[in-house]
């Protein structure tokens, strides 16, 4: 409430003290907040602030940062003379991805302090150690990983699907999975942590493939006779927003016809009740992870090729991109004519 007062110039022109009893002239003071994270914050404090969105750094970027800043500056703290230490790119890569989790460097940062700090230990005891620090001696420098990084894991089964989502420490790929038992019908579970918007979004990819059942090709007896459940894992983790759109719809599609959904392909996109496309926000830290996952193509909004084009070409070499703006376009790249194997069959009896 202090902070609501003090930011609302129309009735804060000055502010008294008690404790010195003082006042200070508030007029023409430029007060400058941030935050990591937005949601945390009031919507009444947000409306009386200017908003500048400063993307955290991505993988490459850490890299540098590190080669160019953090490495030299720790070898000076420590005492190790230039050259001889040093720190590879696959190893520093490593650190960023699975001893980390961050948007910033300074868990890096504290990560390469550790590593000096066992060097110097050495080199004082006149023992042994790597000149190049390898990905296979993180193990005895920082211990076991920390971090985990998900990878694609093919396209096997009916209705699990790659997504792509953004989070405060950067972008991630998600597996939406959806599955079917039998039951009375009509009843649509959702579980993995989802917030509300999350929740709205599985419900408009349900009434699409409802309406546009016959376009599909899928019997609307399943309907009435099989019980749908979407999931999406890392069920700890609370997950939001509607950028999973075009991902759920394109999960239950596949569970309902039992295609395949196309290998190495990932997606995301918001969607209306009418099956139009939105774009998303996000997208350079998406595409990067989806690229570090050994994703090959990317399915998104046409209005998201703006962001597309402000992203370094070196990060985006080797991606394919697919815009559309109808989720039957995205069905139709991403759904196989090949069943998958040992498909369901549905018994309406």
């Amino acid at each position: 409430s202090a902070l609501l007062e003090v930011l609302d110039p129309e009735q804060n022109f000055a502010f008294h003290d008690n404790y010195l009893s003082i006042d200070y002239d508030l007029s023409k003071v430029l007060f400058i907040a941030t935050a990591n994270n937005l949601n945390s914050i009031p919507r009444p404090l947000i409306d009386r602030m200017e908003m500048i969105d400063v993307g955290g750094y991505i993988t490459e970027e850490k890299i540098e940062i590190a080669r160019r800043h953090l490495i030299p500056k720790e070898l000076q703290n420590h005492g190790i003379k230039k050259g001889s230490f040093s720190i590879s790119k696959p190893t520093l890569q490593k650190m960023i991805e699975n001893y980390t989790r961050e948007s910033g460097v300074r868990e890096l940062n504290k990560k390469l302090a550790k590593v000096m700090r066992r060097v110097a230990r050495k080199i004082a005891a006149e023992e042994p150690y790597p000149k190049i620090l390898k990905i296979t001696d993180l193990k005895e420098y920082l211990g076991i990983e920390e971090y985990s990084r998900e990878s694609y894991q093919g396209n096997r089964y009916a209705g699990v699907v790659t997504g792509l989502a953004w989070t405060a420490v950067g972008g991630e790929i998600l597996f939406v999975e959806s599955s079917l038992s039998q039951g009375k019908g009509s009843k649509l579970t959702l579980t993995g942590n989802l917030g509300d918007v999350m929740k709205e979004s599985a419900m408009l990819a349900m009434e699409y493939i409802h309406s546009h059942a016959q376009e599909l090709e899928i019997d609307p007896e399943i309907f009435e006779h099989w019980n749908t459940h979407v999931h999406v894992p890392e069920g700890a983790i609370p997950k939001d927003g509607p950028s999973a759109g075009i991902t759920m719809i394109t999960s239950l599609a596949s569970l309902y016809t039992q295609r395949k959904v196309r290998p190495n392909l990932a997606m995301t996109g918001e969607i209306t009740l009418r099956g139009k496309v939105l774009p998303v926000g996000g997208i350079r830290e998406k595409i990067l992870a989806a690229k570090r996952a050994g994703i090959k193509e990317i399915i998104l909004c046409k209005e998201n090729k703006r962001d597309i084009d402000e992203v370094n070409p070196q990060y985006v070499e080797g991606l394919t991109f697919h815009y559309v703006d109808d989720v039957k376009e995205v069905l139709a790249l991403a759904l196989m004519d090949e069943k998958v194997d040992h498909p369901k069959v549905f018994s309406t009896r």
